[in-house]
């Protein structure tokens, strides 16, 4: 027995794994069936597609009738005996595919009707509109391009845990064909990203992912060998040093948009590997960078939403229009009630009181200098930092300075960061990047330095609530048989 059909939702789930074990055995049986009979789908080394299910639909009127070669898996079938509806669905949509006995042959129907819903298959055939008004394509020709071995999930027992999902992305894809929308708008924002840098005469460029120096960051990274060199190596937590060192060498306006690696926990908004945009401005601060950082995430919210407004956990979102700005002191001083604290008690009062509520896009700045390494000191208050965060919803997207240009001070507060390390561990790796602090001493111009979030920042054009819907292959534990 076929049991393609047969998994209904009055089976158990017992009933249900052997289902899927019975259909697996099935479904290679048709394979090796094939491969012996010397038509292997596999043979087939591409389909002459010439239009999408997509232009079909958008185009009828002028298409119909006229003859038309496409492509997809099968997902679903309605059988009535000599003649056949199928969908396939290919990257753009799905098309109704009517299949009838006297058009393709009766050697090639006995042959479709053994496929199976998830195979991948083309199609010939003209394009024209059912008698209920569907826009389908008369098949006059089927070919078997790939078997699927598995059943698609059905409603019931199908993809009903996230873990599952995440794990398995191109199932997921395959069973709930609108997670595909999410990741177009992703390369959407990453295209529309670029388009305002580049229009504004910024660099693109690519820096190195290994490094040779474990830096006293707090963010610990990943490990691994260069066999060649006999060297350890790090996965880069950042890729500000290195574009500051192109500044340094002439580059006036530099970005990168690059995969970032931290050896440390995950939760909604962190994974191990992720994405940042970072770009550094010569002769700029990091008040220039909160007006970029303002108009460029405007520009953004109306190119991808058309609206200043997006929607985000349920709360409408100003993007595109005027943020607040306010100091850190004055943050604690509204939301805490506290005044006249400093450093890192203000940074932890901050933390506690301050950042859960900001809710519409906020900028806090004037930073701690304990925990800002990177910034210049203001030059009335050096116990604050020129530095501003993002916040929305709660959530920090954005990291902005006016860049440290003083190699005497940046050293001294590098090697604060690797004795703060040590301290925890005697035997920790964490080194002052020489090669940075020399780069500092041939001349770096005054610089604002922004960093974006760059996942983050499609949940929240997405409407995602975890970072994990934002990633096509979120890191996950390995799965135990």
């Amino acid at each position: 027995m076929d049991v393609n059909e047969n998994l209904t939702p009055e089976l158990t789930e017992e009933e249900y794994l052997a289902g899927l074990k019975e259909q697996n055995r099935q479904r290679t049986e048709k394979l090796n069936a094939l491969k012996s009979a010397g038509k292997s789908p596999y043979i087939q080394t591409k389909y002459p597609v010439s239009i999408t299910a997509a232009e079909i639909h958008a185009d009828f009127e002028k298409k119909e009738n006229q003859t038309v070669f496409v492509a997809g898996r099968i997902t679903n079938r309605r059988d009535m005996g000599k003649a056949n509806f199928i969908d396939v669905r290919d990257g753009s949509g799905k098309i109704q595919v009517y299949v009838k006995t006297d058009d393709v042959g009766e050697a090639v129907f006995a042959e479709f009707k053994t496929w199976d819903l998830g195979d991948i298959i083309g199609v010939t055939g003209f394009v024209f509109k059912t008698r209920r008004g569907e826009i389908s394509v008369h098949a006059d020709g089927l070919t078997l391009l790939a078997k699927s071995l598995h059943p698609l999930p059905e409603k019931r027992h199908g993809l009903r845990d996230k873990e599952e999902r995440y794990r398995k992305r191109y199932l997921d894809l395959i069973a709930n064909p609108e997670v595909k929308g999410v990741f177009a708008k992703r390369s959407a924002i990453m295209r529309e990203i670029r388009a305002y840098l580049d229009g504004r005469g910024f660099t693109e460029v690519d820096t190195p992912v290994l490094h040779t120096v474990e830096i006293g960051a707090a963010a610990r990274p990943f490990t691994t060998r260069h066999n060649a060199l006999d060297i350890r190596m790090f996965l880069r937590i950042e890729t500000e040093l290195y574009l500051k060192k192109l500044i340094a060498g002439g580059f006036d306006k530099v970005y990168e948009i690059g995969r970032i690696f931290r050896n440390e926990g995950m939760d909604s908004t962190h994974n191990p590997e992720f994405t940042t945009v970072e770009l550094y401005q010569a002769y700029a601060d990091c008040y220039a960078m909160m007006d970029l950082a303002e108009d460029m995430l405007g520009v953004l919210c109306r190119k991808i939403t058309g609206s200043d407004t997006v929607s985000h956990k349920g709360v409408e979102i100003a993007l595109g229009k005027k943020w607040e700005r306010m100091t850190m002191k004055a943050a604690v001083e509204r939301y805490a009630g506290k005044t006249g604290v400093s450093g890192r008690e203000l940074l932890a009062l901050f933390e506690e009181f301050a950042e859960p509520n900001l809710i519409q896009p906020t900028i806090i700045y004037d930073y701690p200098a304990e925990n800002s390494p990177l910034a210049k000191r203001k030059a009335d208050e050096p116990e604050f930092t020129e530095r501003f965060e993002l916040f929305i919803n709660g959530v920090e997207y954005a990291n902005a300075f006016s860049e440290q240009n003083d190699p005497q001070e940046q050293r001294e507060r590098f090697e604060e960061q690797v004795r703060a390390r040590k301290a925890l561990n005697p035997d920790d790796s964490a080194q002052v990047d020489e090669d940075y602090i020399t780069a500092l001493e041939y001349g770096l111009p005054p610089t604002g330095g922004l960093g974006l979030g760059l996942d983050r920042l499609v949940m929240l054009l997405t409407d995602s609530a975890s970072i994990r819907d934002v990633l096509l292959f979120p890191t996950m534990r390995p799965q135990k048989d």
